[in-house]
């Protein structure tokens, strides 16, 4: 990847003293970065790296290493730190990984695995699915090339100079999107301990601690999944406001609920809905101020093509990977997501094909487009909408600690209003803790797994909306 490489050694000749990496220990210039790179590269080098395992939670020490990488043309495999152990050892074994870099440790060592040959893919990202079992995305460097530009240029006018990175780096979204686009745009990159923003492993987050922290750092931009959009805005009707700095918050990850847009916006958060996927290289469609439709997740990026089959289902050409590791890809990637595209390029995402309920009077629901309407209740912490063959729905929620179960019924009724007759929830289970991959429910990426959440919750362990004795309080 000598195109973020070369841009970056312009950045260190035409302004050396900007900053272009920031943590609480200090501040990194775009010259002094240019010199750190060229460093950890000569020690690469030395050390007869073919294939990098790249470990360690946010910090400059990573941003420093990938790209060191980069230079020796050296294929890097992002670690997400919420892996399992069983699938770390899975990544480094199908990805032929024969070092590995802790930045937190400082340490670089040998895997002792076989090494693969020289080349391959400049980067491997690995995604879950509903098995848990990870699998290798390989992205070329003229994929990210295009990425990269075609994000920088919808994002220049309106992102700032200022990103704080709040998700893992080893998410491609952040990696992407929150490191090569801002420093091909000559902006710092800021990089907190993601403990100090409030975060307490992969799923659990302190509201008040991330509040304070993005008035600590006073981002221009930031990158969020829904969960964290519905946490600032939520802290913000509480009175909790977002710093002013803050001129676009980016959200992905999964669908967002057009009236949590709406609630965070009256609240004065600039959010913006876009759409991607590991095996598209991250992102391929966007909102920003001016080519904004809410509802959509923005107009189709122009380094990607996009059409909707006959089945509704989104299929991506120009902007897909390799293949997974050993299994080749071909020229168009079938999403598994249903949608449509509007006349004048707007992407709309309805949910996953796979997913589909249809229920006893013959509707086809997407369980995502009924989840993400809950989105906007203060009592609910998560939702995973069943009914498959059934006359109605019904959920299994996740509510927030000390919900009260007649405010949580009420916002439940106040939903189903607003959604039509056969996508009203009419019964509940209450899940007694949130889905995790400790307890099966989840996959590593948060994903819920919805054969397992069933299989936990039987029918038994439902009841009306309606039921005056519905209890809460038990979920921690």
């Amino acid at each position: 990847m000598t195109w973020l490489l070369d841009r970056l050694a312009a950045h260190a000749r035409h302004q050396p003293r900007a900053v272009a990496l920031e943590d609480a220990h200090g501040e990194i210039t775009y010259s002094a970065l240019h010199l750190r790179v060229a460093r950890q590269a000569e020690r690469l080098r030395a050390a007869g790296v073919r294939r990098l395992a790249l470990a360690g939670g946010n910090s400059p020490a990573w941003v420093v290493a990938d790209l060191a990488a980069q230079q020796l043309r050296i294929p890097v495999v992002p670690v997400p730190p919420f892996f399992s152990d069983e699938q770390r050892r899975h990544l480094m074994h199908e990805a032929r990984l024969d070092h590995r870099y802790d930045t937190d440790g400082d340490q670089l060592t040998a895997t002792g695995v076989a090494p693969a040959s020289s080349g391959g893919p400049a980067k491997i990202t690995f995604t879950s699915g509903s098995t848990g079992t990870p699998k290798g995305v390989c992205l070329d460097d003229d994929h990210l090339r295009r990425t990269v530009i075609a994000l920088a240029d919808a994002l220049a006018p309106h992102a700032g100079a200022r990103h704080l990175c709040v998700l893992p780096l080893a998410t491609l979204l952040e990696n992407v999107a929150g490191v090569y686009v801002p420093l091909w745009l000559g902006a710092r990159v800021m990089l907190p301990d993601l403990a100090s923003l409030g975060f307490n492993g992969s799923a659990r987050l302190d509201p008040a601690a991330f509040a304070a922290a993005l008035q600590q750092w006073r981002p221009h931009s930031v990158i969020l999944v829904p969960e964290l959009l519905r946490v600032l805005t939520m802290m913000a009707g509480q009175g909790v406001a977002p710093p002013p700095s803050l001129r676009f918050i980016a959200v992905g990850g999964g669908k967002v609920d057009p009236g949590l847009l709406t609630a965070a916006r009256h609240l004065g958060l600039p959010v913006f809905e876009g759409y991607g996927l590991s095996e598209c290289g991250s992102v391929v469609a966007l909102n920003v101020p001016g080519a904004d439709r809410p509802g959509s997740v923005g107009r189709v990026l122009p380094h990607a093509r996009v059409r909707v089959d006959e089945h509704g289902e989104i299929h991506v050409r120009d902007a897909v990977m390799q293949g997974y590791l050993d299994q080749p890809a071909g020229d168009e990637w079938p999403t598994g997501d249903l949608g449509r595209l509007d006349a004048d390029g707007f992407l709309y995402v309805h949910g996953r094909r796979k997913n589909l309920l249809i229920t006893a009077f013959g509707r086809n629901v997407s369980p995502e487009w009924v989840e993400t309407a809950f989105q906007v209740c203060t009592t609910v912490h998560g939702l995973v909408v069943q009914g498959d063959g059934e006359a109605s729905l019904r959920a299994v929620v996740v509510p927030l600690p000390g919900a009260d179960p007649h405010q949580l019924r009420a916002q439940i009724a106040r939903v189903n209003e607003g959604l039509p007759d056969y996508a009203r929830v009419t019964r509940i289970a209450i899940a007694e803790a949130p889905f995790t991959v400790n307890n099966g429910l989840a996959t590593a990426n948060g994903r819920p797994r919805r054969d397992a959440i069933a299989q936990r919750y039987p029918d038994s362990s439902f009841i009306s909306v309606e039921d005056e004795h519905t209890e809460v309080s038990h979920v921690s």
